[in-house]
């Protein structure tokens, strides 16, 4: 049965440590939970708002008319990753449910020497929304592995889609509905089938393990962050760049800041608030706009009451 608890307190469940309270959180801990959700949706009003591990979230600070919806640890939709096929060209299938942490997954994918993501080693957050948001890095992205995926919406209900049924891009992902447009209205991932070709799994391990070391060198991995919160304009002029060389990297308004590793990464210094965030991004855009005459697009999912 879906479980309708209290709204949480965003600044607990998210990796930036913002955010106020949302209306209500509706968790499922299997399939048939979600049937009930949409009803349950609209009797609590507000947004539904997916969450998972929390990371690549700025909420806003105040009450928020979001309702949280999550997935139960510990059951089919924390399933360990398992090998379930093969593709006809010989790449091995992999299913692993959406609750699943992603480094738990490139772990596994490592030890049984299955490569295609392991530039994904270090980034945080849950299988689901490393989908919902084609999370990528040093090349990969998790659409590009992607051969199915299992989802749950009002419109589709309980579905397992092919790779005819979806379209990614650059931290984009989206379902087609049976006419290859995009489906209109919200969906959840609950599972996910990926497709990988056999290599050595010491060379995957190492390329893991170098990829990790690159972004702690380079990046504030151990900070309240949500990752990078622009998307890159170009490989050849990344929001990094341009906000370093701005003379953002480090710049601070009250308890958030620009890191002084990486100037796309903005971390909380322990008493940030979200207004704080928004301010710094808002003067961060202005800045590169004046001086490059290129846009900034935020990257960072904002939850807000307006």
């Amino acid at each position: 049965m879906l479980k309708v608890l209290d709204g949480p307190v965003l600044a607990h469940r998210t990796t930036l440590r913002l955010g106020g309270r949302a209306l209500a959180e509706a968790r499922a801990a299997g399939p048939g939970d979600l049937d009930g959700l949409p009803e349950a949706l609209a009797r609590l009003g507000g947004e539904p708002r997916m969450l998972g591990c929390g990371s690549n979230i700025l909420a806003d600070d105040g009450e928020l008319p979001v309702v949280v919806v999550t997935l139960a640890d510990g059951g089919p939709f924390d399933a360990a990753p398992e090998v379930t096929g093969e593709t006809e060209d010989g790449r091995v299938l992999v299913r692993v449910g959406a609750a699943q942490r992603l480094p738990r997954l490139v772990s596994r994918l490592s030890a049984w020497g299955l490569c295609g993501m392991e530039g994904l080693a270090g980034i945080p957050g849950a299988v689901g929304g490393a989908v919902a948001m084609n999370a990528g890095s040093y090349g990969c992205e998790c659409g590009a592995a992607l051969h199915s995926v299992s989802v749950f919406s009002p419109a589709l209900g309980h579905v397992t889609l092919g790779r005819e049924r979806f379209r990614y891009g650059y931290r984009q992902f989206e379902v087609l509905d049976a006419s290859g447009a995009p489906l209109g209205g919200w969906f959840l991932v609950t599972s996910a089938t990926f497709a990988l070709a056999r290599c050595d799994s010491a060379v995957v391990h190492a390329a893991m393990r170098g990829n990790y070391l690159k972004k702690k060198a380079t990046q504030p991995v151990l900070a309240h962050s949500a990752g990078c919160v622009f998307r890159n304009p170009s490989a050849e002029n990344p929001a990094g760049k341009l906000l370093d060389a701005a003379g953002l990297k480090g710049y601070r308004i009250g308890g958030m800041a620009f890191s002084k590793m990486h100037a796309n990464f903005m971390i909380n210094e322990g008493n940030g608030t979200a207004k704080e965030a928004f301010s710094l991004l808002q003067l961060a855009r202005v800045a590169v706009s004046e001086r490059f005459r290129v846009d900034l697009e935020l990257e960072v999912k904002v939850w807000s009451w307006w």
